[in-house]
């Protein structure tokens, strides 16, 4: 047996090691995913103080940073170098969380009341409601024995539903709905925890990121060559672009089409006008649905009150979408993802798949970046083969 055929049959069996081993692998996963996933939960909880410190260390930079260039020169140019800059970083962090709780603070003090008097309205309007739908039904079945007798007998069936669910769920339904209850205080508090020690840590963040920065290069340039360490790099400011131009301009736009929504809603003396704009604000964060989205449980809302309101209320949320989409919206965030309407859609709807409300405000910028690095993959590929890198230049090619 010669060399080649000792090296042919070397790699034959490295490569049935490999598929032997790749399939105990998979099968070990699958069987052991609950636990795994499990075991990706708790890291993330024991994570999360740290999670929401980077993601309002992100936020709050764009505001640390302008601070900082109008502060640093006037503290180094009454202090030496090095003490300027620190003392310009540590009251830099202190106006922006100053700020920060300020806004907390106002939103909580202005809103809250109002979405309280807004929740207690329903809750006073809700036997209002009933007893209208009780006169309305006396009404339907007088002089109308047919309905009566149709009526009665779904009566007695929904009354033996009724009577056999207290009998045997209601109790168990109860214990559930406590159970639930005490979930959701104690998630709570633990987020409440875990924002108290996020603050600490966006303090830290803020104060070093550019130390991070300068390891997190010094850490590339060790692993890879100095062309391809710069193209990573390249690639992580463009990821840096992406996120924070998208995430940071769709705050700021949800932010003012909230207010929007409730001067207009003012104006036109509807019902509930705090409470429905602060469910169009929060939704509007989702690109493409958000304003449809909050606009359901607002119009069952003022379909309470008053049909004809709730009428003029998706008239006035279909303009204000269109608005939202065509002007406000292009303007603040610009083409910042660089998706076009369908991408945009399929990244919403598979990644709102895949992780829920949060899925849908990261989908798009994700697969921004995604969508980036495969054209540049494609684009080098063709560069290599001497071919054009422009699409319309395939458009005519049978």
């Amino acid at each position: 047996m010669n060399h080649n055929e000792k090296m042919n049959y070397f790699w034959k069996g490295l490569i049935l090691f490999g598929a032997i081993s790749a399939s105990i692998l998979f099968f070990f996963f699958l069987f052991k995913l609950k636990d795994i996933l499990n075991g990706f939960e708790t890291i993330l909880n024991v994570l999360a103080p740290i999670s929401y410190g980077l993601i309002l260390a992100y936020i709050l930079t764009p505001i640390y940073n302008k601070f900082e260039k109008r502060i640093e020169p006037f503290f180094i140019k009454n202090l030496s170098v090095s003490k300027g800059k620190s003392l310009a970083k540590a009251t830099s962090t202190f106006i922006t969380l100053l700020l920060m709780i300020t806004v907390l603070a106002s939103f909580f003090w202005l809103i809250f009341p109002q979405l309280y008097k807004s929740i207690l309205g329903i809750i006073d309007l809700i036997p209002n409601s009933i007893n209208k739908v009780s006169v309305w039904v006396d009404d339907l079945f007088k002089n109308n024995p047919q309905a009566i007798q149709t009526f009665s007998a779904y009566y007695e069936e929904a009354t033996k539903y009724l009577e056999q669910w207290l009998d045997t769920s209601f109790v168990s339904n109860i214990q559930s709905f406590v159970s639930n209850v005490s979930i959701g205080v104690f998630k709570v508090l633990s987020f409440l925890k875990n924002f108290l020690i996020g603050i600490i840590v966006a303090v830290y963040v803020l104060n070093c990121k550019t130390m991070f920065a300068t390891q997190a290069k010094k850490l590339i340039y060790s692993i890879f060559n100095q062309k391809l360490g710069s193209a990573v790099i390249n690639e992580i400011r463009f990821v840096h672009q992406v996120f924070g131009g998208f995430i940071i301009g769709k705050l700021i736009d949800s932010f003012i089409i909230g207010i929007i929504c409730y001067v207009c809603l003012m104006f036109m003396n509807m019902p509930y006008s705090m409470l429905i704009s602060v469910i169009i604000g929060v939704t509007n964060i989702i690109p493409f649905f958000g304003p449809f989205i909050g606009a359901i449980p607002s119009f069952f809302l003022l379909l309470l009150v008053s049909p004809m309101q709730s009428l003029y209320f998706l008239i006035f949320i279909f303009i204000l979408q269109q608005f939202d989409g065509n002007i406000l919206g292009p303007k603040i965030l610009g083409d910042s993802t660089g998706l076009s309407s369908f991408w945009v859609l399929f990244s919403i709807l598979f990644f709102g798949g895949l992780m829920g409300f949060f899925g849908m405000i990261i989908g798009v910028p994700f697969f921004a970046v995604v969508y980036h690095l495969i054209s540049q993959a494609i684009n080098n590929a063709l560069e290599k083969k001497n071919l054009s890198t422009k699409t319309e230049d395939y458009k005519n090619i049978p």
